[in-house]
């Protein structure tokens, strides 16, 4: 048996993700949640995938599963007009990898636009992401460009 190096399994890991953000790029040109089928997504993830996002974001939580990343995507489309991913950054260590991207978007309840850096920890298993983990910069900003207005003018946070 060989035992996979640990550059051997950095570039293994970089490659996942540089497919999915691919693929992710083209869920979102063929009309992203709610349009576009999360089949483009899926080989991409383990079935059993987490994605941790901080509580305090509109789209927070823990999302489980293919299901629950389905779901996390309509949430984020709900969230955003826009989500550009402006630059990026990756970083792979045998299963693990951190990427570093420059977000340019627009809230879609206030019309607000943001740039912001995003960092995620990003586990990849077998070929296929089994983790997620963003970091925000600042949480408050987001939630509170992506706020529903109240009614008199009051906006909730």
């Amino acid at each position: 048996m060989t035992i996979p190096s640990s550059t051997d399994a950095a570039t293994a890991t970089e490659t996942v993700l540089t497919g999915m953000y691919a693929a992710e790029a083209e869920y979102l040109a063929a009309g992203g949640p709610g349009e576009a089928s999360f089949d483009l997504l899926a080989p991409f993830f383990a079935p059993d995938v987490e994605l941790r996002q901080a509580d305090s974001l509109p789209y927070g939580g823990t999302w489980r599963g293919h299901d629950g990343m389905t779901r996390f995507f309509l949430a984020m489309g709900q969230a955003w007009e826009t989500f550009d991913m402006v630059e990026q950054e990756f970083l792979a260590t045998g299963e693990t990898a951190v990427v570093l991207t420059r977000i340019r978007a627009r809230a879609r309840a206030t019309g607000r636009e943001l740039g912001f850096p995003l960092l995620q920890t990003i586990t990849v298993k077998e070929g296929r992401i089994t983790e997620v983990r963003p970091f925000y910069w600042d949480t408050q900003a987001i939630a509170e460009a992506c706020a529903m207005p109240l009614r008199g003018g009051r906006r909730c946070t």
